[in-house]
């Protein structure tokens, strides 16, 4: 029987200046992506990489929820009564079908026995595998390798538990029976399969010092579900009473200011073109950015030594800006 290769380490894919590169995370994730689809372990139908995920609402043969973002300034808007309250854990998706657990993207989760055998035979669980705040990378790094089952990291994952997918019944109505559920599962040494907490909160302005508090903590957000929503399958989407959506994400929003120092060429649809700018912040940092730029500014980019403001959510453990997207040109001073 053919044997796995062994996935290279990160030291063999990049050199030193390469690993600092803005460059080298997508850089990093094709070479893993090559060695593992070549092993015949990987497959992702529709993944769309580090920068963006595919849009299903299914995995496998189980439907899943997606939330819709909801900014900041809409707050006010949103009648906070209906709505049920989690943090946005920053983990791994994961979703068990009642007999296989699988990432988002459909990918098996390389768990040890004694996860699997804790998990309830023919009930589905969404989830989060999570380590901790800020800790996503070690979470990520933990489920690609073909080697996991063994590390120590699984003594200190949690199964962050948000609803039985596909059941049926009212959000509040779902939480209640999966409380019921894990609570009848035996404990079994160090797994930790729990139902996130889920909160009432009284105001906007108690739903925006909870986020702040999140926030400071190297949290990723919150996440609103309304109480009398049936299990929606896809992304949530506003319509008549239900104008701002059944399950929303709250997520800061920052801008901050860089001056453009190259032109990165673009690939695909972009081929001929600009694919992102090369930027350089107050501090020093060098990164790209790509989204939000428009066809137009991709024909005729802002230029080198122009300043540009972008939005952005947080940074990343190495202190560059997480999902920086293009807002506009500043005029100059």
């Amino acid at each position: 029987m053919p044997q796995h290769p062994t996935c290279p380490s990160r030291s063999s894919w990049l050199d030193a200046s390469e690993m600092s590169s803005p460059q080298a995370p997508r850089r990093r994730w094709l070479i893993r992506s090559a060695v593992l689809a070549l092993s015949g372990w990987w497959h992702e139908p529709g993944a769309a990489g580090p920068s963006g995920r595919s849009a299903t609402s299914a995995v496998g043969d189980i439907p899943i929820e997606l939330a819709r973002d909801l900014g900041p300034e809409a707050v006010a808007t949103v009648d906070l009564s209906r709505y049920l309250v989690s943090e946005k854990l920053d983990g791994v998706r994961a979703i068990w079908t009642g007999r296989r657990w699988l990432t988002r993207s459909g990918r098996e989760i390389p768990a040890p026995p004694r996860w699997l055998a804790s998990l309830p035979a023919g009930e589905p669980l969404d989830g989060e595998l999570w380590l901790g705040r800020g800790r996503f990378e070690a979470v990520s790094g933990l489920l690609h390798r073909l080697d996991a089952t063994d590390d120590p990291l699984w003594s200190t994952l949690r199964y962050a538990v948000f609803d039985l997918p596909g059941a049926t019944g009212t959000f509040a109505q779902r939480q209640l029976r999966l409380k019921a559920l894990l609570a009848d599962r035996p404990a079994v040494g160090d797994v930790r399969i729990e139902a996130i907490e889920q909160r009432r909160v009284a105001s906007p302005e108690a739903l925006r010092r909870w986020l702040d508090e999140v926030v400071a903590q190297d949290g990723e957000g919150l996440v609103l579900h309304a109480t009398d929503a049936a299990f929606r399958p896809g992304r949530s989407a506003g319509a008549g009473t239900d104008a701002a959506g059944h399950l929303l994400k709250l997520k800061p929003l920052s801008d901050a200011e860089a001056v453009v120092i190259g032109h990165l060429p673009g690939k695909g649809r972009h081929l001929g073109r600009v694919g992102a700018l090369q930027v350089r912040d107050a501090q020093g940092r060098r990164f790209a950015v790509g989204s939000g730029l428009s066809d137009a500014q991709r024909e005729s980019p802002p230029a080198i030594g122009q300043r540009i403001s972008y939005r952005h959510r947080g940074v990343t453990r190495h202190g560059l800006p997480r999902f920086a997207t293009f807002w506009r040109v500043l005029a100059e001073d």
